[in-house]
């Protein structure tokens, strides 16, 4: 354990790639966020879209858990679940969250607050419509965040779903959609040396942002 622990204690990135400045970025985060996200495409970062989700329960216990960004705007950042998860249900009691983007290429993050709300039927329709019949048939297999007997029962639900919904249109599940992130607050960070990385908070006010460097 304690050459575990030196190795540990001796991993050591030093971030010199690029700089954050008040006067480089967009007054609007989520048009700043639009330029980095492509950024990251354009890199080709594994996984550009990947997030950390944080959630909690009623009473502050905190999860969290990656998942996939699949739609953004100016009304908020999406994604989608199964509504009877551990999340959907920390959602529905407590319906506030925090995602996280971390792009190592890049030597980024960003770290977005807000409220969640559920995305209306329609917008969840249409995006479940444009899944792979697979993705569609593990949606209506996989009672999400409950315990399972076994890996065959797993398996063998989803064959019995196969056989229910042969065809490409597959319906979603009434408990399958999006949620929406709408931010209140959104962290840009670059990666810089010696540890004292460029951090700026914009923070939602009235109409506009307030745009705020963070010591690191």
């Amino acid at each position: 354990m304690e050459d575990l622990r030196a190795y540990i204690n001796n991993l050591r990135h030093d971030f010199a790639m690029q700089t954050l400045d008040e006067k480089g970025v967009d007054v609007n985060p989520v048009l700043q966020f639009t330029k980095w996200f492509k950024e990251a495409v354009e890199s080709k970062v594994n996984e550009p879209n990947a997030m950390t989700l944080a959630t909690a329960s009623a009473d502050g216990k905190p999860s969290a858990r990656i998942v996939l960004l699949r739609n953004f705007d100016e009304n908020g950042f999406v994604f989608y679940t199964n509504y009877t998860s551990r999340k959907g249900g920390e959602i529905l009691k407590n319906p506030y969250g925090s995602i996280l983007f971390f792009w190592p290429e890049l030597e980024r993050q960003v770290r977005i607050e807000g409220k969640l709300t559920k995305q209306s039927a329609e917008e969840s329709d249409k995006y479940f419509s444009t899944r792979p019949r697979s993705s569609k048939i593990g949606a209506w297999t996989s009672e999400q965040s409950r315990v399972i007997a076994s890996r065959k029962a797993l398996d063998d639900e989803y064959e019995k779903m196969s056989l229910k919904y042969p065809q490409e249109n597959v319906p979603r599940p009434v408990y399958w959609g999006g949620y929406v992130l709408e931010p209140n607050s959104i962290e840009f960070w670059q990666g810089r040396p010696n540890r004292l990385h460029d951090r700026l908070l914009y923070t939602k006010e009235n109409s506009g942002w307030k745009i705020e460097r963070l010591a690191p």
